[in-house]
């Protein structure tokens, strides 16, 4: 899968603020690090009036971001108020509307967050640059002091500028396409059970893919790129003074369009299998692979997510990737079956090595389909107690949706209909060959009988505000489901970004109880007097 590079988030519209009242809660790993500045985090446990969360001083300056880049960089659109992105009041008057009037928002850690980074390399030599486009521009920002980072991610960056300079490497020249460096990534992993688990955030450690200008690892500048290795473990290695680097691998590009990844992808030095652990599991993250970048964050929306789903449940995650969702519900919440369908057939590595780590004693029916969720999606829902669904920023996809609006109607379908997971003689659709034969089948040790059920859960995570506003808009509309239980949680701070996680119930639910007019009010006092 093709992976773009991005110069900032894409803009939210700005509404005025009314107060209403929202729970706002903090991350209690925000005080594991030490935070730039040695700002001071209020505490924002209980409800508090929006108003007073804006224009309350001393939160505001205890909140700001603080960092010497902010006027240049693309990453981070405001500085003040990280603990409450500009969208969240919309976001809190839009729920309120349909009924939840108990919306909570998760500040979660605000600087120092970031645990995965792609970054722009250019300059030369002699004064390598390493960060983000300028805004509008192919212009690269140096953000070595970046807020939003991991520590050790700049601390990485500084290593790998000196190993620049001292081995005479050249950036990349887009104009000239010459040059060696492209791009990096520094990913952070926390995973270290060696430590006690309080200080495992702090001590992380970075895994460095550096995206050379060559087809592969044979080219002539080999040698150069061998060295810059080298340097890397040997000055950021568990034999040098701080154990910073956790390995280096290489990616060849030679591409001239914005396409940061090129496909062929080299592990170098170092350890090569990448944990983390999220979400009550150890997950797999091949350097290929997708991983959100706030990795504390992501764990405590998987922590809210497994309240909602019951004991013994049957799932389906849509939108899988490596079926870190769906995996961690299947170990945490003892599912009965838990079906993961992901598009990007890459996935599927991370997702058989993190079953590899799954408890022994878990008995669960557990696959993973490569496959197109748009194509018949009806037939994936089939047997499933509870769907989940973790689509891309642009929503869910049209033909999903529309199964889901007439999913009441489709009961009786269900039960005669083939689900892609069942076998079946004469099958000659080729959507579902090639998902059987690119599927990942872990049978339970119980036998089970056939479920033909459709959800009666809905479980939606959203990257994306405007087209999650659009799709739970279209879902209400069709009365067949009815949002029962929304949260907020601040993935990036210093955007005007916000990650939610709603759960839709089957039928129209309860309507929502309009006020009564002061008129009316007014006439029946009138009367009893």
């Amino acid at each position: 899968m093709s992976v773009f590079f991005l110069s900032a988030p894409p803009s939210i519209s700005v509404l005025s603020h009314r107060s209403t009242t929202t729970t706002v809660t903090c991350c209690s790993s925000l005080q594991t690090l030490p935070q730039p500045l040695s700002p001071q985090q209020p505490s924002l446990s209980s409800p508090l009036s929006s108003n007073s969360l804006l224009t309350n001083s001393k939160t505001s300056s205890g909140c700001s971001l603080n960092c010497p880049h902010f006027d240049s960089c693309s990453g981070c659109t405001h500085e003040d108020n990280l603990h409450r992105p500009v969208v969240l009041q919309e976001a809190t008057t839009f729920f309120k509307k349909l009924g939840v009037s108990d919306f909570t928002f998760d500040t979660c850690r605000l600087w120092g967050w970031r645990c995965r980074a792609k970054l722009a390399i250019r300059g030369s030599s002699t004064d390598p640059l390493i960060g983000l486009y300028e805004e509008g521009t192919h212009n690269v920002v140096d953000i070595p002091d970046c807020k939003a980072h991991h520590p050790n991610i700049n601390a990485a960056v500084e290593l790998l500028k000196k190993g620049i300079k001292i081995l005479n490497i050249e950036p990349y020249d887009e104009d000239e396409r010459t040059g060696y460096l492209r791009y990096v990534q520094m990913a952070v992993t926390t995973y270290n059970t060696s430590l006690p688990a309080s200080e495992r955030y702090r001590s992380g450690r970075v895994q460095v893919s550096l995206v050379w200008n060559a087809r592969s690892e044979t080219s002539a500048s080999s040698e150069k790129l061998n060295n810059l290795a080298t340097f890397l473990w040997r000055n950021g290695g568990p034999n040098s003074k701080v154990h910073l680097i956790h390995s280096v691998w290489a990616n060849f590009q030679t591409s001239t369009n914005n396409v940061i990844f090129g496909n062929r992808w080299r592990h170098l030095l170092g350890e090569r299998d990448f944990w983390e652990h999220v979400g009550g599991i150890d997950v797999y993250l091949p350097p290929s692979s997708f991983g959100q970048a706030n990795t504390r964050a992501f764990d405590s929306l998987l922590q809210k997510l497994h309240k909602y789903v019951p004991i013994g449940s049957s799932v389906t995650d849509l939108y899988a990737g490596a079926g870190v969702i769906g995996l961690s519900l299947a170990s945490t919440r003892k599912c009965r079956s838990v079906r993961c369908v992901e598009i990007n057939k890459e996935s599927k590595l991370a997702f058989e090595k993190t079953i590899d780590r799954l408890p022994s004693s878990l008995d669960s029916s557990i696959s993973w389909h490569h496959a197109d969720t748009s194509i018949e999606p009806l037939s994936w829902l089939v047997g499933s107690d509870i769907l989940v669904v973790d689509p891309p920023r642009k929503g869910l996809d049209p033909s999903l949706i529309g199964a889901l609006r007439d999913i009441k109607s489709a009961e009786r379908k269900a039960m005669t209909l083939e689900s892609p997971t069942f076998k079946a003689k004469d099958e000659k659709r080729p959507w579902i060959l090639r998902a059987r034969e690119d599927s990942v089948q872990i049978p339970s040790r119980t036998t089970q009988e056939e479920n033909r059920s459709l959800p009666q859960t809905l479980i939606y995570i959203s990257c994306g505000w405007e087209s999650f506003k659009e799709n739970c808009t279209a879902l209400l509309s069709s009365k067949a489901w009815h949002l029962s239980k929304a949260h907020g949680f601040n993935f990036f701070p210093g955007t005007q970004s916000i990650e939610i996680l709603a759960v839709f119930k089957r039928g129209p639910g309860a309507s929502v109880k309009k006020k009564k007019s002061g008129k009316k009010k007014k006439n029946k006092l009138e009367k009893q007097s």
